[in-house]
């Protein structure tokens, strides 16, 4: 691209090429080029149309020095493309997403998950115990299992004084756990740990957080694919009046039913597809969609990936429609740790297509 001026220059030109200064009054000498493309609109051009002609009136090198300054200056003002407000939107979720793993009691504070055996199961950092949490008290408390209940006891010595459960301190009493219901579940917790007992179909276990983990101490990152427009799509929204329900396999090789309300249809690179979501809290105006594309096998997590959404535009009931913003496609818990109980995608939503979108591996 050519700048050509003169003390009487009232216009100038430019073209996408490289960049170089030319001067028509021969005391002046052409002193850089820049490459690359300069696209510029109407008011970054004037405001540089107007530095130049201010400057080309000096007659001191020196002056054409500071020009070449204040010309890369302006350079990434004018190079910089515009963000949308959709891309922003995505960038703040990315974030939003990292910060929820990143969590004190987040995914990455997972550090373990034990199963209960029937009778006595005491919990501790010394070797007699047959839970052993490397960061507790020697002895921190007994979890009795009796048919589907779990009581919690003090050990020989008694409770900790710190240790706390459901922000009280901790005395002998039934933990409440229902069947894939952890957020009912009251927290034991002391220093950097927060413990408390999950049930999956007839077996209960501790689940034990720790805000210093080694996947939070190591964290690296997310991976993410380029944010892609095409790939966020309004879906067509039918109802099932009654709602159905679906039996979802985990990880761990325990299942556990789910409400669907409904399907969702959309259509992707001329291709019509449907998916159906789970409600997980009808108190809660979320759409749950656990799913697999063809990615799995080379470059996003091989088990699944998770979709929240929004409630359909006319409420779960209704016909209407409903965004599916692939971008936000995100790994489930246990694409970064071994200690999570992941449901897996129900045979109709494995998708034989690829949504290159969203989040990728987390361990490669």
């Amino acid at each position: 691209m050519y700048f050509i001026a003169n003390r009487g220059a009232e216009e100038a030109y430019s073209c996408y090429s490289a960049v170089r200064l030319l001067f028509r009054d021969p005391r002046f000498q052409t002193i850089c080029r820049i490459s690359g493309k300069l696209p510029l609109s109407p008011p970054h051009f004037g405001a540089f149309f107007s530095t130049l002609y201010f400057l080309m009136r000096l007659r001191d090198r020196w002056a054409c020095l500071a020009f070449v300054v204040l010309l890369f200056g302006l350079l990434p003002a004018i190079v910089a493309p515009q963000e949308t407000p959709w891309q922003k939107e995505n960038a703040t979720w990315r974030e939003e997403h990292k910060a929820d793993l990143l969590k004190p009691d987040g995914w990455l504070s997972l550090a373990g998950l034990e199963w209960l055996q029937p009778g006595d199961n005491p919990v501790g950092s010394a070797s007699d115990n047959r839970i052993i949490v490397a960061s507790a008290p020697a002895h921190l408390a007994i979890l009795h299992l009796e048919g589907e209940t779990v009581t919690l006891n003090p050990p020989a010595g008694g409770f900790p004084q710190d240790l706390l459960v459901a922000g009280a301190p901790a005395k002998p009493q039934v933990l409440r756990a229902e069947a894939n219901k952890d957020k009912v579940a009251p927290r034991i917790t002391i220093s950097t740990l927060n413990m408390y007992v999950i049930r999956r179909e007839e077996r209960f276990a501790l689940r034990i957080k720790d805000s210093h983990s080694a996947t939070i101490t190591g964290f690296h990152g997310l991976k993410w694919f380029p944010p892609d427009p095409a790939y966020r799509v309004t879906a067509k929204w039918t109802p099932y009046s009654p709602f159905k329900t679906i039996t979802l396999a985990t990880l761990v090789g325990t299942s556990y039913d789910q409400p669907v309300p409904g399907a969702a249809e959309f259509t992707v690179k001329g291709k019509t597809f449907r998916l159906e979501p789970v409600l997980e809290d009808p108190a809660v105006a979320k759409l749950f969609f656990i799913l697999r594309d063809t990615t799995s096998k080379s470059t996003t997590y091989g088990a699944c990936r998770f979709l929240y959404t929004g409630f359909p535009s006319n409420g779960l009931d209704k016909p209407g429609e409903i965004v599916l913003d692939f971008n936000r496609l995100e790994n489930p818990p246990c694409a970064y740790t071994p200690y999570s109980t992941c449901p897996l995608p129900p045979r109709g939503n494995r998708l034989p297509i690829a949504l290159p979108v969203g989040e990728k591996r987390y361990h490669e």
